[in-house]
Protein backbone atom coordinates (compact mmCIF):
# COMPACT_ATOMS: atom_id res chain seq x y z
CA UNK A 1 0.00 0.00 0.00
CA UNK A 2 1.81 3.06 -0.96
CA UNK A 3 2.66 5.84 1.70
CA UNK A 4 -0.05 8.75 2.00
CA UNK A 5 1.62 12.52 1.66
CA UNK A 6 0.48 14.71 3.54
CA UNK A 7 1.16 18.54 2.51
CA UNK A 8 1.42 20.60 5.91
CA UNK A 9 1.35 24.43 5.27
CA UNK A 10 2.44 26.09 8.66
CA UNK A 11 5.17 29.10 8.85
CA UNK A 12 5.77 27.78 12.79
CA UNK A 13 8.95 25.97 12.28
CA UNK A 14 9.07 24.50 15.66
CA UNK A 15 5.44 23.28 15.35
CA UNK A 16 6.17 21.89 12.18
CA UNK A 17 9.06 19.94 13.67
CA UNK A 18 6.43 18.38 16.34
CA UNK A 19 4.11 17.55 13.51
CA UNK A 20 6.06 16.17 10.84
CA UNK A 21 7.71 13.86 13.62
CA UNK A 22 4.30 12.69 15.10
CA UNK A 23 2.77 12.57 11.06
CA UNK A 24 6.22 9.99 10.19
CA UNK A 25 5.54 7.78 13.45
CA UNK A 26 1.94 7.17 12.47
CA UNK A 27 3.07 6.12 8.93
CA UNK A 28 2.68 9.56 6.69
CA UNK A 29 5.12 10.47 4.24
CA UNK A 30 5.39 14.81 5.07
CA UNK A 31 5.94 17.17 3.05
CA UNK A 32 6.06 21.52 4.50
CA UNK A 33 5.93 24.49 2.73
CA UNK A 34 6.30 27.90 5.66
CA UNK A 35 4.54 29.91 3.67
CA UNK A 36 1.63 30.35 1.10
CA UNK A 37 3.20 30.75 -2.22
CA UNK A 38 5.53 27.78 -1.06
CA UNK A 39 2.91 25.83 -0.73
CA UNK A 40 1.11 26.38 -3.84
CA UNK A 41 5.29 25.47 -5.73
CA UNK A 42 4.90 22.35 -3.27
CA UNK A 43 1.38 21.48 -4.05
CA UNK A 44 2.24 21.09 -7.94
CA UNK A 45 5.90 19.12 -7.24
CA UNK A 46 5.22 16.19 -4.61
CA UNK A 47 1.08 16.25 -5.85
CA UNK A 48 0.33 15.12 -2.07
CA UNK A 49 -2.73 13.11 -0.84
CA UNK A 50 -4.02 15.31 1.70
CA UNK A 51 -3.10 19.37 2.23
CA UNK A 52 -3.00 19.83 5.99
CA UNK A 53 -3.27 24.53 5.44
CA UNK A 54 -2.73 27.00 8.53
CA UNK A 55 -5.38 29.84 7.87
CA UNK A 56 -2.63 32.76 8.60
CA UNK A 57 0.39 32.47 6.41
CA UNK A 58 2.89 34.91 5.08
CA UNK A 59 2.92 36.05 1.50
CA UNK A 60 -0.59 34.54 0.72
CA UNK A 61 -2.82 33.83 2.95
CA UNK A 62 -4.56 29.79 3.54
CA UNK A 63 -8.14 31.20 2.12
CA UNK A 64 -6.23 31.78 -0.68
CA UNK A 65 -4.49 29.28 -1.24
CA UNK A 66 -7.54 26.63 -0.94
CA UNK A 67 -8.80 28.85 -3.47
CA UNK A 68 -6.23 28.03 -6.14
CA UNK A 69 -5.77 24.68 -5.47
CA UNK A 70 -9.44 24.25 -5.49
CA UNK A 71 -9.71 25.73 -9.36
CA UNK A 72 -7.51 22.43 -10.01
CA UNK A 73 -7.97 19.49 -7.74
CA UNK A 74 -10.44 18.10 -5.31
CA UNK A 75 -7.37 16.36 -3.24
CA UNK A 76 -8.87 16.84 0.46
CA UNK A 77 -8.23 19.73 2.51
CA UNK A 78 -7.76 20.61 6.29
CA UNK A 79 -7.97 24.22 7.09
CA UNK A 80 -5.93 24.25 10.80
CA UNK A 81 -7.47 27.39 12.67
CA UNK A 82 -7.23 29.68 15.80
CA UNK A 83 -9.68 28.19 18.35
CA UNK A 84 -11.95 31.75 18.45
CA UNK A 85 -12.05 32.40 14.48
CA UNK A 86 -15.01 30.88 13.92
CA UNK A 87 -15.66 33.22 11.04
CA UNK A 88 -12.41 32.51 9.56
CA UNK A 89 -13.38 28.72 9.54
CA UNK A 90 -16.50 29.11 8.18
CA UNK A 91 -14.88 31.34 5.28
CA UNK A 92 -12.22 28.23 4.97
CA UNK A 93 -15.05 26.02 4.05
CA UNK A 94 -16.87 27.99 1.77
CA UNK A 95 -13.96 28.55 -0.49
CA UNK A 96 -14.07 24.74 -0.35
CA UNK A 97 -11.89 23.45 2.33
CA UNK A 98 -13.21 19.69 2.96
CA UNK A 99 -12.62 20.10 7.04
CA UNK A 100 -11.06 21.95 9.71
CA UNK A 101 -9.66 21.72 13.18
CA UNK A 102 -8.81 24.39 15.79
CA UNK A 103 -5.42 25.23 17.20
CA UNK A 104 -4.23 23.57 19.81
CA UNK A 105 -5.23 20.40 18.99
CA UNK A 106 -4.58 16.25 19.73
CA UNK A 107 -2.03 14.41 17.56
CA UNK A 108 -4.71 11.63 17.89
CA UNK A 109 -7.59 13.85 16.70
CA UNK A 110 -5.69 14.94 13.64
CA UNK A 111 -4.69 11.80 12.33
CA UNK A 112 -8.17 10.24 12.91
CA UNK A 113 -9.27 13.21 10.43
CA UNK A 114 -6.62 12.43 8.08
CA UNK A 115 -7.02 9.12 8.06
CA UNK A 116 -11.30 9.39 7.36
CA UNK A 117 -10.35 11.56 4.74
CA UNK A 118 -8.35 9.66 3.03
CA UNK A 119 -10.65 6.43 3.09
CA UNK A 120 -13.34 8.63 1.82
CA UNK A 121 -11.08 9.84 -1.00
CA UNK A 122 -9.84 6.05 -1.97
CA UNK A 123 -13.31 5.04 -2.07
CA UNK A 124 -14.31 7.86 -4.59
CA UNK A 125 -11.37 7.44 -6.46
CA UNK A 126 -12.36 3.49 -7.15
CA UNK A 127 -9.93 1.96 -4.80
CA UNK A 128 -12.55 0.76 -2.45
CA UNK A 129 -16.53 0.41 -3.15
CA UNK A 130 -18.30 3.22 -2.27
CA UNK A 131 -21.78 2.53 -1.07
CA UNK A 132 -22.99 6.53 -0.77
CA UNK A 133 -22.25 6.52 -4.46
CA UNK A 134 -23.76 3.97 -6.88
CA UNK A 135 -23.35 3.96 -10.81
CA UNK A 136 -26.83 5.18 -11.94
CA UNK A 137 -27.42 8.83 -13.39
CA UNK A 138 -29.83 10.56 -10.82
CA UNK A 139 -32.55 13.20 -11.89
CA UNK A 140 -34.55 15.49 -10.34
CA UNK A 141 -36.19 18.17 -12.00
CA UNK A 142 -33.88 20.11 -13.85
CA UNK A 143 -30.78 18.73 -11.62
CA UNK A 144 -29.00 15.64 -12.73
CA UNK A 145 -25.94 13.84 -11.46
CA UNK A 146 -23.59 11.39 -12.83
CA UNK A 147 -21.42 9.37 -10.64
CA UNK A 148 -19.33 7.90 -13.32
CA UNK A 149 -18.45 11.06 -14.90
CA UNK A 150 -18.78 13.23 -11.43
CA UNK A 151 -20.98 15.57 -13.71
CA UNK A 152 -23.64 17.81 -12.59
CA UNK A 153 -25.75 19.79 -14.27
CA UNK A 154 -28.28 22.65 -13.53
CA UNK A 155 -31.03 23.47 -16.21
CA UNK A 156 -28.91 21.38 -18.77
CA UNK A 157 -25.94 23.52 -17.80
CA UNK A 158 -23.01 21.93 -15.97
CA UNK A 159 -21.85 22.86 -12.59
CA UNK A 160 -18.39 22.08 -10.76
CA UNK A 161 -18.93 20.80 -7.56
CA UNK A 162 -15.64 19.61 -5.20
CA UNK A 163 -15.40 15.91 -3.63
CA UNK A 164 -17.65 16.26 -0.82
CA UNK A 165 -20.29 18.76 -2.07
CA UNK A 166 -20.69 16.31 -4.82
CA UNK A 167 -21.16 13.08 -2.52
CA UNK A 168 -23.44 15.10 -0.50
CA UNK A 169 -25.71 16.38 -3.19
CA UNK A 170 -25.69 12.98 -4.56
CA UNK A 171 -27.52 11.44 -1.27
CA UNK A 172 -29.77 13.95 -1.39
CA UNK A 173 -30.95 13.35 -4.57
CA UNK A 174 -30.82 9.78 -4.06
CA UNK A 175 -33.42 10.60 -1.05
CA UNK A 176 -35.35 13.22 -2.75
CA UNK A 177 -38.57 13.89 -0.84
CA UNK A 178 -37.51 11.99 2.61
CA UNK A 179 -36.17 14.28 5.52
CA UNK A 180 -32.19 13.55 6.51
CA UNK A 181 -31.09 14.14 10.02
CA UNK A 182 -28.02 15.81 9.85
CA UNK A 183 -26.08 13.25 11.86
CA UNK A 184 -26.88 10.26 8.75
CA UNK A 185 -25.53 13.11 6.19
CA UNK A 186 -22.81 13.30 7.81
CA UNK A 187 -21.98 9.63 8.75
CA UNK A 188 -22.58 8.88 4.75
CA UNK A 189 -20.63 11.30 3.23
CA UNK A 190 -17.99 12.21 5.88
CA UNK A 191 -17.85 8.50 7.55
CA UNK A 192 -19.14 6.75 11.07
CA UNK A 193 -15.62 8.11 12.59
CA UNK A 194 -15.89 12.18 11.64
CA UNK A 195 -14.62 13.56 14.61
CA UNK A 196 -15.61 17.40 13.79
CA UNK A 197 -19.00 19.28 14.57
CA UNK A 198 -21.86 20.17 12.10
CA UNK A 199 -21.13 23.09 11.17
CA UNK A 200 -19.47 21.47 8.10
CA UNK A 201 -22.12 20.09 7.08
CA UNK A 202 -24.25 23.35 6.86
CA UNK A 203 -21.27 25.41 5.21
CA UNK A 204 -21.27 22.26 2.42
CA UNK A 205 -25.42 22.81 2.14
CA UNK A 206 -24.43 26.54 1.84
CA UNK A 207 -22.45 25.77 -1.20
CA UNK A 208 -24.35 23.56 -2.85
CA UNK A 209 -27.22 26.13 -2.37
CA UNK A 210 -25.47 28.77 -3.86
CA UNK A 211 -25.01 26.55 -6.86
CA UNK A 212 -28.42 25.15 -7.57
CA UNK A 213 -30.92 27.46 -6.28
CA UNK A 214 -32.81 29.61 -8.65
CA UNK A 215 -32.28 32.27 -5.69
CA UNK A 216 -30.00 30.60 -3.00
CA UNK A 217 -31.26 33.23 0.26
CA UNK A 218 -34.49 31.21 -0.39
CA UNK A 219 -33.81 27.70 -0.71
CA UNK A 220 -36.24 25.66 -2.61
CA UNK A 221 -34.54 22.61 -3.07
CA UNK A 222 -32.97 21.95 -0.31
CA UNK A 223 -34.94 23.13 2.34
CA UNK A 224 -33.82 22.79 6.29
CA UNK A 225 -36.25 20.90 8.57
CA UNK A 226 -35.62 22.41 11.88
CA UNK A 227 -34.17 19.95 14.64
CA UNK A 228 -34.05 17.16 12.43
CA UNK A 229 -31.77 18.05 9.31
CA UNK A 230 -32.33 18.41 5.19
CA UNK A 231 -34.75 17.28 2.24
CA UNK A 232 -34.61 18.10 -1.17
CA UNK A 233 -37.72 19.04 -2.82
CA UNK A 234 -38.94 16.58 -5.34
CA UNK A 235 -40.99 19.52 -7.09
CA UNK A 236 -38.57 22.19 -6.61
CA UNK A 237 -38.20 24.79 -9.23
CA UNK A 238 -36.61 25.05 -12.21
CA UNK A 239 -33.99 27.43 -12.59
CA UNK A 240 -35.65 28.80 -15.71
CA UNK A 241 -38.85 29.34 -13.81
Amino acid sequence: MTTPTILIVEDEESFVEALTVGLNREGFRVEVALDGAAALARFHEVKPDLVLLDLMLPRISGIDVCREIRKTSTVPIIMVTAKSAEIDMVVGLEVGADDYITKPYRMRELVARLRALLRRAAMDAGALPAAAVNSRSLVVGDVSIDSDEHIVTVGGEPVSLPLKEFELLHVLLSNAGRVLPREMLIDRVWGMDYVGDTKTLDVHIKRIRGKIEPDPSKPERIVTIRGLGYKYERSAPSMRS
